[in-house]
């Protein structure tokens, strides 16, 4: 139950931790090396948090996933934000 807990805990913290650097992300061309930083800047804190939590490496494709999903959630709000800013 622990552990369930703890990978709960660690995918929503994963997802939080990313939606920041997803909404500041949209504010630079892509495949510069801000963006590039914004991008992978959760990643290690993300594992810090894993190895902290006793998982081992088999829970990476789920913390990944969860940063991506964050990712995601915080460029599209910064899309949303920008186009409502727009409109009269």
């Amino acid at each position: 139950m622990q552990n369930a807990i703890s990978i709960i805990g660690l995918l929503i913290l994963a997802l939080i931790i990313s939606i920041p650097c997803g909404y500041v992300r949209q504010n630079f061309s892509k495949y510069s090396l801000m963006w590039f930083f914004l991008i992978h800047l959760p990643i290690p804190i993300i594992m810090f948090l894993r190895i902290k939590a006793g998982l081992n490496w088999h829970f990476i494709p789920l913390t990944l996933g969860s940063s991506v999903a964050g990712q995601i959630i915080g460029g599209a709000m910064s899309r949303r934000r920008k186009k409502d800013a727009k409109a009269p």
